[in-house]
């Protein structure tokens, strides 16, 4: 199939077609790569988001979920580099009593993604796949290994990776969920871009999301300094750590590794260690628990968040997930 010209919006036939095709394989890479990056150079539109995540859903291996779970991801690309604050979070999260469903993938631009920092503390991303529904019912919490939920995704991996800046692809990860879950925490990587993937959202028919972008940029709430929150249908509203009762880091102090560095960081975290990323992490679980409607305010919330890591709680989810 001959993909249209990106070069301006395209319609919605236009946009469910193309993509239909893309993700069939009925178009060759190289229309496929030149496509994606024109429409990358000149931003996607609400309606390209929500067809590309269209026909991702339309060929996904779905998963049962409890009504009332969430899920927490980001965009990805905000090239911070940054520890697994959102991995962490689902753990904090669920710790909570609020079922996670956790959508994420291995690293695309930084080194250690949420599956890469699972694997190395020792979850098995296969099997974690495998028994996804059961933990989610028996632990509250499962881990959506992107590559096994999306094989329509696989085989263009090679193509994006070639353009080497982020696509609409990267865009549509967090609200195509395996689990269909209605309430989900987005960090979206750009903050200028949260009222079109609000818009994006709204076309998909969601209503029970919280879109959230640091200023630096930051596809989370930024423990640095100010964030935007936006909810699709409302204005946007601006947070600081102090707006949680908590003190302001610099990213630096935040800053990842390899999946080894970001294992241990999270384990150090799950034993008690009083860092700047144990505060990233309650500011953030604290948006996911508000959320749920599971606290009444940001020092409610991050105070419930942090039970869940001096309670022990979240290490013994930890371990009983990877003992499943």
């Amino acid at each position: 199939m001959t993909l249209p010209d990106a070069t301006y919006p395209l319609s919605a036939e236009e946009a469910d077609a193309a993509f239909a095709a893309i993700l069939d394989g009925r178009a060759d890479d190289a229309a496929v790569r030149d496509f994606l990056l024109t429409m990358s150079l000149r931003d996607e539109t609400a309606v390209e988001i929500a067809a590309a995540v269209r026909a991702i859903r339309a060929r996904m291996r779905p998963v049962s979920a409890p009504a009332n779970a969430i899920d927490v991801c980001g965009t990805g690309g905000d090239m911070a580099n940054s520890l697994n604050v959102s991995t962490a979070v689902a753990l904090v999260v669920a710790a909570c009593g609020v079922p996670v469903a956790k959508h994420g993938n291995r690293a695309a631009s930084s080194q250690a993604g949420g599956a890469d920092t699972l694997e190395a503390l020792g979850l098995n991303l296969t099997r974690a796949a495998e028994t996804a529904e059961a933990t989610l019912v028996d632990l509250g919490i499962a881990f959506l290994f992107a590559q096994s939920h999306h094989p329509a995704l696989v085989r263009l991996a090679p193509v994006r990776r070639s353009i080497q800046r982020r696509t609409i692809f990267n865009l549509t990860g967090p609200a195509c969920n395996p689990a269909g879950v209605s309430r989900q925490l987005i960090g979206v990587a750009r903050p200028d871009f949260l009222a079109v993937y609000a818009d994006a959202l709204t076309l998909l028919g969601h209503t029970d999301v919280m879109l959230v972008a640091g200023d630096e940029p930051l596809d989370e709430l930024s423990i640095a300094g100010p964030s935007t929150f936006l909810r699709p249908g409302q204005a946007a509203t601006r947070i600081t750590p102090e707006t949680a009762g908590l003190p302001r880091h610099p990213l630096t102090a935040i800053r990842g590794g390899d999946a080894a560095y970001n294992a241990r960081a999270l384990s150090a975290l799950l034993d008690g260690l009083r860092s700047p990323y144990r505060d990233a992490v309650l500011l953030n679980a604290a948006a996911a628990l508000l959320l749920a409607h599971a606290a009444a305010n940001w020092h409610s919330a991050v105070h419930t968040a942090a039970h869940a890591l001096d309670s022990g709680a979240a290490k013994t989810l930890l371990t009983r997930w990877l003992a499943y």
